[in-house]
Parts: structure tokens; sequence; C-alpha cells
């Protein structure tokens, strides 16, 4: 089904589809920048951030704390300790035709004030790694990866290895201290050599040169690293302790002067009328330069003017990536294959006759969902347009129709082919998912790392990694073999990286958490739309784990009083209720969840307080410096009144309570008649 216009959407969809965007974006950030395994391609991703701003713009108050437009790439991995950047690495927005790219330009002046022609640097934009080198009295000290743009991983060990990439003193007089920026990367024969040794030795091939080059940077053993023939282009500055030029074009002139390699085809452009005919340059030399490139990075000239116009969210407003177009081939569609994903959604993916598109062969495409199947009409043996759109996972453009047409039209599976359980698609979504929530093999290791993460079971000891570890060697295949792991306590001493201390601390860890909370258990569980708010609002309305068990079971009959009553709860809505009917109606599910609870003693929510109090249902939002209380505390205390606490102030709000050095919040509220109280009449109004 075609997403809902950003113009034609209500509050409450504009809310719910903010929070799947900033999830689906959270997880595509950490699979392309601590995992070096994109699933999407860029122009997928950027639809993503775009239809996320666009939806900001339009509803300012429902804008998240995690929202992805203030947020760069993925969290550091674990594997590295983790450096600080003095000054952030931010992201670049996108224009993809010379109207966008006009578009920034007029923005840039309209903030300027300024009439006269703007210059720019244009640079070619490598499709690599972003790295951030610390000089000290000229001296390279340390350097680290962007990470999330405010703290990424200290790969220096790595970096010595790329000696002659990465000067470790500079030539010539430099400023005491500096961040030198640039991109790490890997040229097409180094990656097909690289390929090629990969292949000989029966391991995994890289998909494309930016994942080995991510990969070979970010290797534990800086010996591996060694062996990878790693690249640099230096192009951008951090903090420096002086000033080193009053242009861009200067500083890579310095840049030159210090012994790092910049991109030789970088240009000054006297305006921004000459853009156009550099990215058209460009785009006919791609395919014949030594190393990959996805577009044109196109910065104002003057430093001055980029000190001026600064950031806004994640992006500098004095630069841009011009993107290139896709390019395309022609092949034949031999197969669809569906793969169940982490949340369970079904994603149909092409198999096809083997085609090079841009100097890769490709012999897979992303489908995206079953509308778009139906909406091409494509059949198995069809012959297609294939297109490298950003050059990561092709996509399959048009059926091409003067050919031979396969004989039956698809038909989408109803069934998941990872477990067997029904596959639904709710009203007014595009994406069709597995229901086997807790014994999708799929979904497991992804449920298990949900399931023991800080907001729900928090069990020290339990990560990302050593989930995977314990998955692969059979002791996890649902939640209830958590707590069966101390059973297994002295071989998990004996394993690498563990000791008698670290699996007795696991086993503490574990044993303590056979006690748990109700809501914490509910948000455990990893239902889809079930966040930590909501889970809050079932244990409060429920009770216990028996009542809600109960009460969701009879909540799996269509038109029952049990489902109105669900989607009439105040925060859950009929979407919600969907999703918490679909869970409990897989019969396996239920199983699951009877095993882990019989592991468990789940703690009634406590719910006499909140029947007279006078928040119970009310909207309150705390802005400004709580004096006496902190922040958690006013918003559990406001909770366990049966309140509803938010972050932003709408006309919903009833109740914002307002601290010292309060701002935005509270001139929202008096713009929209929200009664606001001081912080001793909130304490006087919920009886201390």
């Amino acid at each position: 089904m075609t997403e809902i216009p950003v113009a034609d959407l209500t509050e409450d969809q504009a809310k719910a589809e903010l929070a799947r965007l900033a999830m689906e974006i959270a997880y595509h950030d950490r699979a392309y920048h601590q995992h070096d395994a994109p699933e999407i391609t860029d122009a997928e991703y950027d639809a993503l951030r775009r239809r996320n701003a666009a939806i900001e713009a339009r509803f300012p108050a429902l804008v998240r704390s995690d929202s992805p437009t203030n947020r760069v790439g993925g969290a550091p991995d674990t594997g590295f300790a983790k450096l600080r950047h003095r000054v952030p690495m931010l992201s670049l927005d996108n224009a993809f035709d010379a109207e966008e790219f006009a578009e920034f330009c007029a923005r840039a002046r309209r903030f300027l004030g300024w009439t006269e022609a703007l210059a720019f640097v244009a640079e070619p934009k490598i499709d690599g790694l972003s790295i951030n080198l610390t000089y000290e009295n000229g001296v390279f000290v340390r350097g680290a990866t962007r990470g999330d743009g405010t703290e990424g991983e200290d790969v220096t060990a790595n970096l010595r290895t790329m000696r002659d990439a990465i000067p470790q003193r500079l030539n010539g007089p430099a400023p005491a201290s500096i961040e030198i920026r640039g991109e790490v990367f890997m040229t097409k024969a180094d990656f097909l050599a690289l390929n090629e040794a990969q292949a000989a030795a029966e391991h995994k091939l890289f998909a494309n040169p930016r994942n080995a080059a991510a990969g070979g940077l970010r290797q534990l053993d800086s010996r591996v690293t060694a062996t990878r023939r790693l690249s640099l282009f230096a192009y951008a500055m951090g903090e420096s302790s002086e000033p080193v030029a009053e242009t861009h074009a200067g500083y890579l002139k310095r840049l030159r002067g210090w012994g790092f390699a910049v991109n030789p085809l970088s240009r000054r452009l006297k305006t921004e009328n000459e853009a156009a005919a550099f990215q058209a340059e460009m785009g006919a030399r791609r395919a014949g330069l030594p190393y990959d490139i996805d577009g044109v990075v196109y910065k104002i000239d003057d430093l001055a003017l980029q000190r001026r116009l600064g950031f806004v969210g994640r992006a500098p407003r004095w630069a841009i990536a011009w993107k290139f177009p896709a390019e395309q081939a022609t092949t034949v569609l031999n197969d669809i294959r569906i793969q169940v994903g982490r949340t369970g959604a079904l994603t149909p993916v092409a198999e096809l006759e083997p085609v090079n598109v841009g100097g890769v062969l490709v012999a897979r495409a992303t489908l995206h969902n079953e509308d778009e199947i139906a909406r091409k009409d494509l059949r198995i043996g069809d012959t297609v347009v294939v297109q490298r759109a950003g050059d990561v996972i092709p996509q399959i453009v048009s059926v091409v129709l003067d050919k031979p047409r396969g004989a039956e039209p698809y038909k989408y599976p109803d069934i998941c082919p990872a477990c067997g359980s029904h596959a639904v698609r709710p009203p007014g979504e595009a994406v069709r998912r597995c229901t086997g929530g807790l014994i999708c093999p799929a979904q497991r290791v992804e449920r298990l790392i949900h399931f023991v993460s800080r907001n729900a079971f928090d069990i020290d000891g339990l990560g990302e990694k050593t989930i995977q570890e314990f998955y692969a060697e059979g002791w996890l295949r649902g939640p209830a073999d958590l707590f069966h792991l101390p059973e297994r306590e002295a071989e998990i001493a004996e394993r690498e990286g563990w000791g008698k201390l670290s699996a007795s601390n696991l086993s503490r860890a574990i044993r303590a958490r056979r006690v748990i909370a109700l809501e914490r258990f509910i948000f455990a569980l990893g239902i889809r739309r079930i966040g930590e708010s909501n889970a809050k609002l079932l244990a409060r309305h429920y009770g216990s784990y028996a009542n809600w068990r109960a009460q969701m079971l009879a909540a799996t009959t269509i038109g029952s009083d049990e489902r109105l009553a669900l989607g009439s709860i105040l925060g859950i809505g009929p979407a919600i209720a969907e999703e918490l009917a679909d869970f409990f109606g897989e019969p396996r599910n239920r199983g699951a969840l009877d095993e882990l609870a019989a592991e468990l003693t789940i703690e009634d929510a406590a719910r006499a307080e909140a029947a007279d109090s006078p928040v119970a249902g009310k909207t309150v939002v705390f802005t400004g410096t709580l004096e006496t209380m902190t922040r958690p505390e006013a918003k559990a205390r406001a909770e366990s009144l049966g309140a509803k606490v938010t972050d932003s102030v709408s006309k919903k709000t009833d109740i914002v309570v307002v601290g010292a050095d309060a701002g935005s919040k509270a001139r929202k509220a008096a713009e929209l008649g929200v009664k606001t109280v001081t912080e001793a009449e909130w304490r006087e109004l919920v009886g201390g």
C-alpha cells in the first residue's frame, strides 16, 4: 500500500510514523556504520530521512528526543574504546538534481543576506569510511571513526599501519593541535585482489570496496588491517588551535603540504553555475576512476562564510552532496525468495541472472514489498531493468514488456517461510509480518538482544555479541533458555574471553532478574508498537500478568468486548490492539510465553494509588530544572499516579510543570492555553 502523503497525515498517524521511522533509521544506521552491512540502498535510506524531516516540519510538537534529524550514523560498536571528537563529525544533506542544488544555494544566500556569486570547492564523494585524525605538535596521536558524530571508535593502532596514506608527522609548520578528517577507502584493483584472495582461502567475499575498507579498518587485530591495502583522501578539518587558511581551497593546499593525499579531481568553482558541468564531467568519468564515487560534495569556499552559516540539525548549511543517478542494466528474473527480517517483516528478494551493473556483478535485487511486485507485475521469467541506486543494493526498475513474460502473476505468501506462523498485513501498512515473534528463528537473536536490554530485563554481561555467541552454540532458542544459562556456568567459564569470575557474575545477574516488574516483562517481549510507555499503560490497566494474559487471549477474537476495551485504553488504540491480538493469536507464542513465565516471579503493577489521583489520565510535561527532585523521580511519581508523561507540548497536554530556566515548552504551553504549574504547586497537587 502506498504511503499516506505527509499532508494527509493526522496527528496520531504522524506520531506513529515518526516512531516507526526513528526505529527503522536507527536499525539501518547500525547495519551501515557498525556492521558494514547495509540492507537498503542509499536512495531508500535518504527517502526515509526525507519523510521523517517532512513529518517533523509539519508536526514540530511531535519531534522525538531520538529523532534521526539530530543523529549522525550509528553509535560506536563495543569492540573498541570510544573517543570523543572535539568538534562533531556531522553528515551532509543530499541533492539529486540541479533544481535541488540551486535551492541549497538559494537557502545559503538568504541566510547570509548575500547577493554575490558563491564560490565552491567541488570534491568527488568517495564511498568509504570517515575518519578523524588528531595531531599534536605535528605528530599523529590518535584516530577515530565517525561513529554517531560525537563519539567514534578508537582505531589508532589500525591507522598506524597505513603509513603510506597517513603521515605519522606533518611536514613543515602546523598548529599545536589539529583534527584532520578524511575518507579511508579501497581502490577497485585492491578490492578485486582482496576478493580473489578470499575466494582462494574459501572465505566469504566482500560485497563492495566500501564494506571491505570499513571491515579492514575495524579489525580488533591490527595485523589484519596491515594486510589490507587501504587508501585515504583528506578533505576536512575539525578543531584547530589556530587558523590554517582563509578558504577551503587553501586548506586543501595545506593538507598536501603536510603530506596528505587530496583528491586530484577536486576543483574550485568560481560560481555555483559551474557545478552542473562539473557534475556531468564526474558522472562521465566515474566508471573509469580507480575508486568508487557516488556523487560530488560542494562546499562554499570561504571559511568565514562557513562559520556564519553554521549547522542545522545534523548537517552543515555550507555543504551538500549531489548524488549521481543510478546505473542500469537488463537481465532475467529467475526467482523470488522471501527473507524474514529481525522484526518479522517478509521481504521479497529477486534472484537474477548475473549481470554487470556499473562494474559490479549483480545476482540479487531488493523488491521492497508485495505491493511493489504487484505494481510492476513482476513474474518469474521476466526480463527486467536493474539499477544500483546509491551503488549499494540493486533494485528492479521495470519489466521489459517487449520480451517474453513469465506465465503466472506472483502470489505472495501468507505463511512465514522461516517458522510456518501466519504472516499478517495490518491495515494501512505495506509490510506483511510473521506473527511467531518468540519462536521464529529469523527473529530470535534480535528478540533476545532486546529482551536483555537496559529497559527490559537489563541483564549485565549479556550483550549483543554474547547473545549471538550463545545462540550459535545452541544454548539459546527462546527467552526461557536465558534462565538456564547458570546451569552452564562451568562451560561458560572455559570459553575464550570468559573466566570463573565473569561466568559467576553472569549467573548472578541472571538469577537477580527472576523477579521482574510486569511493565518490564511486557516491554521485553518485543511486541511491535509496545514500547516502554505502552508497556506501562498495559501493566497499570491490567494489574497482574495472569489478568493481562487472560484478557489478551480473549482479545484475539475480532469484535469481542475485550478487543474493543483494549483498543479504547488511552494511549493504546486499535492499531496496537491488533498487534497484541496477532501476537497472542499465535499458539506457539503463547507456549513460549508460558514457558518463560514459569521461570519468573512477575510483580503486579501498583494501581491503587492512582485510583483517586488528581492527575490520573492527565498528560503531563516537565520542563526546566527541577530543584526538589530529579526529572526521572518526577516522571516516575507522575506515572505512579496514573498520569501520562510526554516530552512535547501539544493541544492534548493537560499540565506543564515549569521548573527553573524553562524555555520553549513553557512558551508553547502559554500559546496553546495549556495549564502551567510551578514545581511547588505540582508537589501540592500530587500530595508532596
